[in-house]
């Protein structure tokens, strides 16, 4: 019976000894124990803060976002004045800020592609100057150009000598003043006119890559794309009697009113954003291009495809796979130096909400963590959309 306990006893301990000495129940628990670490050191934090905001009597929570906020804001996409709350100060400032970073990212896309790509031809004249804009654009600093390009819009003439086109554009000191269309009842087919043009055209353009692939034959996309995409529009708006009317600007007092405006900082900012991203973009562009076979541009010339078509559908293609990632994180960075905004006044997230609210109010803790957010988010779901088409262009290996 002794012998018997003693072998049990013998057994258990082996068996503990064994889990000890098990890599994945010490992973398990080595993990567990950091995890239970970081939630007691996030809250100390956390508990801490509150006891010490709570000493100094300073408010907590998102309460404030329903008061009225009492300040304008210099341009706004969506309705905006004093009388509105400090969600809608937020709402304003995120529009201003995916603006300003989409057409940053689009405007710095095609000027990095058309660096990068002239950075390699053969013409030595273009080849230098595309040389010399990217190494003086990438080597001075984002905010003195963010300045340079504000001072350059500033010597734009005055609001009564504005540059003008046709009496219906009209740019000066205080910005770009363009025609609005007004949507009148009825306009709603033109919208869906619109909506099944796109939906067509990149249905017609799948079916003519595909019938390209198996037949060799090229169809006429880009004809067929301004068909569905201009043309049915244009079919729907005389046939509903042509609902939508033109709101031109007019000068009245100092300004112009009417039609839509868009502020001498909102350009300057997203030219130097565009052109700063583009110096590096330039650089990746190059990078994947040469990183391509030589060899693939000489079985494409054997084949008797010209310089033009064999960069489209040989070179650049293959260099994508290569581009993509380095490029997603020049997209990011955009994203985030446009909180620079600041410095010139352009009345983006951090400006608006960061700046203006966050003195207004005070509670620095909830406002700067749902600015920390919207970026966070920003960057999340434009990496994720990167990566998407990152897998799409990948080589599949069989």
């Amino acid at each position: 019976m002794t012998s018997k306990l003693q072998a049990d006893s013998k057994s258990a301990h082996n068996k503990k000894q064994s889990l000890l000495y098990n890599p994945t129940f010490r992973s398990v628990v080595f993990q567990l124990f950091a995890i239970l670490g970081l939630v007691y050191f996030f809250y100390t934090i956390v508990n801490n803060a509150l006891v010490n905001l709570d000493a100094r009597g300073i408010a907590t929570g998102f309460d404030f976002l329903s008061e009225k906020a009492g300040f304008g804001i210099g341009f706004s996409l969506i309705e905006y004045d004093e009388t509105y709350s400090y969600a809608r100060t937020f709402y304003v400032g995120l529009i201003n800020t995916l603006v300003v970073s989409f057409l940053g990212i689009i405007c710095a896309t095609f000027l990095g592609f058309f660096i990068g790509i002239s950075r390699l031809s053969t013409n030595w004249l273009i080849s230098r100057m595309a040389a010399v804009y990217i190494e003086i654009f990438r080597n001075i600093p984002l905010l003195l150009q963010i300045f340079f390009w504000y001072f350059v819009l500033q010597s734009l003439p005055s609001t009564r000598q504005s540059l003008s086109i046709g009496e219906a554009v009209f740019l000066n000191v205080r910005g770009l003043f363009l025609p609005k269309p007004i949507f009148e009842t009825g306009s709603t087919i033109i919208c869906i006119a619109l909506v099944i043009g796109i939906i067509g055209t990149f249905l017609y353009r799948s079916w003519a890559t595909k019938k390209q692939e198996l037949s060799g034959q090229r169809s006429p996309i880009l004809k067929v794309s301004l068909g569905l995409i201009v043309g049915l529009p244009l079919v729907a708006f005389f046939i509903s009697g042509m609902p939508i009317s033109i709101e031109y600007p007019a000068l009245k007092g100092f300004n112009f009113r009417g039609g839509y405006s868009f502020i001498p900082e909102l350009a300057a900012l997203m030219i130097a954003l565009s052109v700063y991203t583009a110096s590096f973009i330039a650089e990746i562009v190059r990078s994947g291009i040469n990183a391509v076979s030589y060899g693939q541009t000489e079985a494409a010339m054997a084949l008797g495809l010209p310089k033009k078509r064999t960069l489209k559908l040989v070179v650049i293609p293959q260099a994508l796979r290569i581009i993509i990632p380095p490029l997603t994180s020049q997209y990011l960075n955009l994203t985030k130096n446009s909180s620079l905004a600041m410095a010139i006044g352009y009345p983006d997230l951090m400006s608006v909400f960061g700046g203006t609210t966050l003195n207004q109010v005070g509670q620095a803790i909830e406002i700067i963590l749902m600015t920390m957010a919207v970026y966070l988010t920003i960057s999340l779901v434009t990496s994720m959309l990167m990566n998407i088409y990152n897998r799409k262009v990948a080589l599949v290996e069989r």
